[in-house]
């Protein structure tokens, strides 16, 4: 089993119910082949420089373990959900 970090910033302006539906949506995405660790929600940040218009933004921080054999797959598919969903302005995958 690997272990894999996944930080995720959603738009800053959205609603607690908005914010909730995002973070369900990619935690049973998650759960489809792995097993989540740690769940970090940091809150509302400056970003360094704006990306998309926004100034700022919610960051979530994921940690997971992955069987080797399916990773690339499952990442990739992971990834092509962060891609879909619009409130995601940014995101980044990693290998512990």
């Amino acid at each position: 089993m690997n272990k894999y970090e996944s930080v995720i910033i959603v738009k800053p302006n959205l609603s607690k119910k908005e914010l909730e539906r995002i973070t369900c949506k990619v935690e049973n995405k998650i759960k489809e082949f792995a097993n989540i660790i740690k769940k970090e929600d940091c809150g509302t940040r400056k970003l360094a420089y704006e990306i998309k218009k926004n100034n700022e933004g919610h960051y979530i921080s994921y940690q997971f373990e992955l069987n080797k054999e399916n990773a690339g797959s499952s990442i990739s598919e992971l990834e092509r959900l962060y891609k879909i969903l619009d409130e995601i302005i940014r995101f980044v995958v990693i290998k512990l």
